[in-house]
């Protein structure tokens, strides 16, 4: 029987993957992240691009909460005011789909995204101010059962991933 190999979604901004709004990445040097990408144990996702949004796109901002943009109650927009809920809400749930499909039960997001930040975004006005909170994918995923960590929480992210290897091994 070929070893199961248990994996972790990953933004793919932080994989050096060009797909941030301005076309850029966010790629990550932490050796832990590294060392599980050539594992082959992390999936990377964009849930803005996997949503149905170009590369590269206007900045956007929660108006409001994200656990509140999921239900259409609060919104997503962009500085000139359109309305990219949609796209946001399309994407958090291919991710959730991922993580069903695969099993994952922890991930590791892009901090401030209105899609995948875990403790800050920005906002809502457009002025680079960051408040507490949480994007879409993230409200999702949490609102699943899957564990959320940011880029500058890899190493809470590896002990708690070991927790769950050795629950798996236990089962």
């Amino acid at each position: 029987m070929p070893e199961l190999r248990h994996k972790i979604l990953v933004s793919a901004c932080l994989l050096g993957q060009p797909v941030r709004y301005d076309g850029l990445s966010k790629e990550s040097q932490n050796p832990m992240l590294n060392r599980w990408h050539e594992e082959g144990r992390l999936v990377p996702v964009c849930p803005e691009v996997s949503g149905g949004l170009p590369v590269p796109r206007p900045a956007a901002e929660i108006i409001g909460l994200a656990d509140e943009v999921l239900t259409g109650r609060d919104l997503v927009k962009t500085e000139d005011g359109e309305d990219v809920s949609r796209f946001f809400t399309c994407g958090a749930q291919n991710a959730l789909i991922l993580c069903r499909q695969q099993n994952i039960r922890i991930a590791i997001l892009k901090e401030n995204s209105p899609s995948c930040g875990s403790t800050r975004v920005y906002d809502g006005s457009f002025s680079a101010k960051l408040i507490t909170g949480i994007g879409v994918t993230t409200a999702i995923l949490r609102q699943n059962g899957i564990t959320v960590f940011s880029e500058h929480e890899i190493d809470a992210a590896d002990k708690y991933f070991k927790i769950l290897l050795s629950e798996k091994i236990h089962m």
